[in-house]
């Protein structure tokens, strides 16, 4: 049995249960000037691992006006490797320098033997992976000293192996390490066309209590002569068929802190204003059925 460390949920600072963007570099000058309505912002940790620079004199500049998040992608939680302590302690620098209310990490490993690889890599969903999982993501927390999040990948393929579907993985995950989920509902979408499960029963099977966060993003459709993937990629707005299952969502989980992602082909800042206006109204729309 694995001991869960007694964690913090959240750091000094708090996120409300708004929707907030992904900060890019992109932006930094026309959020510092026009200070754009978005309930808190949310950036890669690794892009501020270093001592110094214009990146880290952004977000600080920044961060005095909105609530913070770090999303991290290179911790590479499912790997067989030993965590990486130097990574771990840049995060926690970080963590203690801008004190952020969540901070999270995805469900997926990307580096073996030493190499690192540039993608977020689907695990097989067995028990002796979850076990695994459980000690690392213990281990990561207990070294931060605090709770992260564990957001649920888009996949391509799924292993012959797994012996739980992804979202019994994700809420046992959760269960026994003390960590907390952050959902991502394109992801949802995404997995749930290109294998086939009901997007709408994933929502179903996630404990209420577990989710803390809500990732929305864009994906793009590659189409070939016997059928179609869809691809993850952060360059679009959230279509239609994801506002709809983000609906039922905020149905099921109420009120949670929502983020815009948008990664590449990165639009004017208005755009990424608009979509998380569109998700506050959606938000509105729960907050005034439980009132």
């Amino acid at each position: 049995m694995i001991a869960k460390p007694v964690l913090s949920v959240l750091g000094p600072g708090s996120i409300p249960d708004r929707a907030g963007i992904g900060l890019r570099a992109e932006h930094y000058d026309a959020v510092l000037e026009t200070q754009p309505p978005v309930g808190w912002l949310e950036v890669h940790s690794e892009n501020y691992f270093g001592a110094g620079g214009k990146p880290l004199d952004y977000l600080e500049r920044i961060r005095a006006h909105y609530p913070l998040s770090l999303h991290g992608v290179g911790l590479s939680i499912g790997s067989t490797d030993p965590l990486n302590r130097r990574h771990l302690a840049a995060l926690k620098t970080l963590i203690r320098r801008f004190e952020p209310a969540l901070v999270s990490e995805h469900l997926s490993w990307g580096s073996v033997g030493g190499r690192h690889l540039n993608d977020l890599l689907p695990l097989p969903y067995t028990e002796e992976a979850l076990y695994h999982l459980v000690a690392r993501v213990c281990q990561a927390q207990e070294i931060l000293g605090r709770q992260i999040l564990i957001e649920n990948p888009s996949s391509y393929l799924q292993y012959m192996e797994s012996a739980l579907p992804e979202w019994e993985f994700l809420a046992e995950l959760a269960q026994r390490s003390g960590c907390g989920i952050l959902l991502d509902v394109n992801n949802i979408y995404v997995s749930a066309r290109n294998h086939g499960f009901d997007a709408s029963a994933y929502l179903q099977a996630i404990p209420r209590s577990m989710v803390q966060e809500i990732h929305l993003a864009g994906f793009m459709v590659n189409r070939f002569d016997d059928g179609e993937i869809l691809i993850d990629t952060h360059n679009q707005p959230v279509c239609p068929a994801v506002w709809a299952l983000y609906r039922q969502a905020v149905q099921r989980f109420g009120r949670i802190p929502t983020l815009i992602e948008w990664d590449t082909d990165v639009p004017e800042l208005a755009v990424l204003v608009a979509e998380a206006e569109r998700a506050n109204a959606i938000l509105e729309e729960r907050h005034a059925q439980a009132a």
